[in-house]
């Protein structure tokens, strides 16, 4: 790994894990590193439900998404899921509660105090079916063709090498195995003041790339039937203040694929 990547890297796992520890933003303010007493709201207005949030462990929903994956992600009786990049565990609470007895849950992420926040999360709600992994999502801890579908919430942005772990995914999954994920991309380039920013790194808005470039990734990874289920613009000025030219160029989107 290159030495800037591996910088980026350090900076997302350090600004995770204060969010882990003091419960608080690693933004200037709300959305995709909420604080955690905005939590409710935060998934409220990207797509949970009362009865979503009202079904995992205190502690468990930290208001770190832009959007919800579990709702679209056809999850059935059995099926064996990946989340990457699991934070508390949030969507992988709500992912067991879909699969049943029969099938298993499997959260990754590479921050240490994340991953021990999630393993508490889970035996305070006694899933038995869920189990959490410390693991970068460039590489993956699970079998080739060993997962019937990958979700993923605000977390692939974030990665310096997105082209690496759209590759992993593919390699996790069964044939006929799919991808649910929500994003941040662009409509356009970011100024380089807001590229540079590590606040804007960690709270999930300097690694967007665009649109168009997310898609081609998904596509040259192996994935057929690339699918964007639904896009909405995404309230910059309330993550950070003072970003200039970055309104109206993120959106927030939810995409489908199959291996």
């Amino acid at each position: 790994m290159d030495k800037k990547k591996k910088q980026i890297k350090d900076l997302v796992r350090e600004g995770y894990a204060k969010v882990a520890k003091d419960r608080t933003s690693c933004c200037s303010s709300g959305s995709c590193c909420g604080k955690a007493s905005q939590a409710g709201d935060v998934s409220k207005a990207v797509g949970y439900s009362d009865d979503e949030m009202n079904a995992v462990p205190d502690g468990a929903n930290l208001g770190l998404g832009c959007g919800n994956p579990v709702a679209i992600a056809a999850l059935k009786e059995g099926d064996i899921v990946l989340d990457l990049g699991s934070g508390a565990g949030f969507d992988a609470f709500l992912a067991a509660r879909r699969v049943g007895k029969t099938g298993r849950v499997i959260g990754v992420d590479m921050t240490q105090e994340m991953l021990e926040m999630a393993m508490a999360n889970a035996k305070k709600g006694g899933y038995d079916n869920v189990e959490f992994r410390l693991g970068e999502i460039e590489k993956l801890p699970v079998e080739d063709n060993s997962i019937d579908a990958i979700i993923s919430n605000c977390a692939i942005n974030l990665s310096p090498d997105k082209e690496m772990v759209f590759k992993e995914a593919f390699r996790a999954l069964k044939p006929g195995g799919r991808l649910m994920v929500s994003d941040l991309v662009l409509t356009k380039d970011l100024s380089q003041a807001i590229k540079q920013s590590v606040e804007a790194y960690v709270g999930c808005l300097a690694g967007a790339i665009k649109k168009g470039d997310y898609l081609n990734i998904i596509t040259m990874a192996g994935f057929q039937d690339v699918k964007v289920i639904s896009e909405s613009g995404y309230p910059v000025d309330a993550m950070f203040e003072n970003l200039e030219g970055a309104q109206d160029s993120v959106l927030s989107i939810k995409v489908s694929a199959v291996k």
